[in-house]
């Protein structure tokens, strides 16, 4: 298994390769260059599988045992479980009115993150360890990123992490769970921007190849390919814990919903429904809305801000990783993926050829959500099921409460009675527990676990970058000040 740039400008690499990248030194993002295909037979026997197994199945497709014996695999990724709070790992809530909700937030962080990241830190220390490596990990976080990445490796000796947060635009659980950390190798920079303001520094550094080699960045966000595999079995659990039998042929379909930011996890259920897992995917996103969009009218183009929402996890208008979706939609056509791309780049908008938007509407079916409507939702499922939902699970529970003559439909939806039939699963990638000014706005009382509540009486430690400061150079400079250590 090798893997190759969305834009065709850089030579195979192995999943060690992929693993220590951000994005590719041509620009674009690593792909497999062949999506395995998986049989009726294969997915029936695998529908008895825990989601750890299902993880190690999936994993031992794009991780060659050459590379890491399958015996190493299984026993990193039942490390990186070990610290879920949930026997499982993820647990299906079967509520009224057809609501299955698979929360995928019983790790650390009590956010969806963990379940990749701890995979990809275990995989990064078994590759460090062997080399006797150094690296350097930069990421960008909307709110859940950041605090999953920097459990994944805190107190590693060979691994300095650097996250930029958006000051303000997080909640304060959110903020409190990476400015609390006090670590010699965690370093929490808060800048007065939004989150794809963020995002700007860090593709700054990797672009700038003589540095990037010279500290071994690297990159945790959903740029890297390790978290877009492990997510990949999120839909594997879905379908199987929602399918009613797999006793027919053809198998039946299961709908997922997937609340999305960047574009990662709708991006790990592009691939499994190319590996032959028959769902249909629904991105569902708040008012935010460039992926509904793009869905919609082949429109992938920005608005003229950052819309701040109770979602604010999503509140991204750059989702970076829809690059990789038009790369595997067009046949991994990486020259076209690269002059879209980069014409997006220059004009921050692009119009989808039409051959490759009939592709994409195909494949995905699109909802946005208001504050309005992912409040209704969440008082909503209280109200008939006592079950609190984060405003971005609520996201994708809107789009199930929502009738047919809903303006958020997309046009394709013209035979609601079909799709009424077929099951469905929504994907809560949080606990409501990390929104309490959201569950507040809704009329619904907080319910707090212990770790969270210990977070506000916490040490914090983290360094303000101001509007108008030069982020990238303040961050140069402080991993140089790092790097000394070495």
């Amino acid at each position: 298994m090798e893997y190759v740039s969305t834009r065709g400008g850089v030579g195979a690499v192995d999943f060690e390769g992929a693993l220590f990248s951000g994005y590719a030194p041509d620009g674009g993002l690593f792909m497999p260059q062949h999506v395995p295909s998986l049989d009726g037979d294969t997915l029936r026997r695998w529908s008895c599988l825990s989601y750890p197994e299902l993880v190690k199945e999936l994993c031992s497709l794009f991780i060659t045992a050459e590379l890491v014996p399958r015996s190493t695999l299984n026993d990193l990724i039942d490390r990186a479980f070990s610290r879920f709070r949930c026997k499982d790992v993820i647990h299906l809530s079967r509520l009224k009115n057809g609501l299955n909700v698979l929360e995928l937030w019983h790790g650390v962080t009590y956010a969806f993150k963990d379940l990749s990241l701890s995979c990809t830190g275990q995989f990064l220390q078994y590759f460090l360890e062997k080399k006797q490596k150094r690296v350097t990990i930069l990421v960008g976080t909307s709110g859940d990123t950041g605090s999953s990445a920097i459990e994944s490796v805190r107190g590693q000796k060979n691994i300095d992490i650097f996250v930029l947060l958006p000051k303000g635009f997080c909640t304060q659980i959110q903020e409190l769970q990476m400015t609390t950390v006090i670590e010699d190798n965690v370093h929490v920079f808060a800048a007065h921007g939004n989150s794809d303001e963020i995002d700007e520094p860090i593709k700054e550094l990797f672009a700038d190849v003589d540095f990037a080699r010279k500290y071994n960045l690297m990159s945790l966000n959903s740029v890297n390919w390790s978290r877009i595999m492990v997510q990949i079995a999120h839909h594997f659990y879905a379908y199987f814990q929602c399918a009613p039998s797999l006793d027919t042929t053809p198998l039946p379909v299961v709908e997922i919903v997937v609340p999305t930011g960047g574009g990662g996890n709708i991006t790990a259920g592009c691939i499994a429904q190319k590996m032959g897992l028959p769902i249909r995917l629904v991105a569902v996103v708040n008012s935010n809305d460039i992926i509904h969009r793009t869905v919609q009218h082949g429109d992938f183009s920005l608005s003229e801000s950052v819309k701040a929402t109770l979602a604010s996890a999503m509140d991204i208008q750059e989702p970076y990783n829809v690059e990789r979706i038009l790369w595997l939609l067009s046949g991994s056509d990486s020259r076209l993926t690269k002059t879209l791309m980069e014409q997006f780049s220059v004009l921050k908008s692009l119009k989808l050829p039409e051959d490759l938007h009939r592709k994409l509407s195909e494949t995905l079916r699109s909802c946005s959500a208001s504050d309005e409507d992912i409040v209704r939702a969440m008082q909503r499922c209280w109200e008939e099921n006592c079950y609190l939902l984060c405003p971005h699970s609520a996201v994708a529970a809107h789009y199930h409460y929502a009738r047919p003559d809903r303006a958020c439909f997309h046009q394709k939806f013209s035979c609601f009675s079909f799709l009424a039939s077929t099951p469905r699963c929504c994907l809560a990638p949080a606990s409501a527990a990390k929104f309490q000014e959201a569950l507040l706005r809704a009329g619904l009382v907080p319910q707090l676990p212990p770790e969270i509540t210990a977070l506000t009486t916490m040490e914090t430690r983290s360094t303000l970058l101001e509007r108008g400061q030069d982020w990238a150079q303040a961050l140069r400079e402080r991993i140089k000040v790092v790097a000394q250590r070495w």
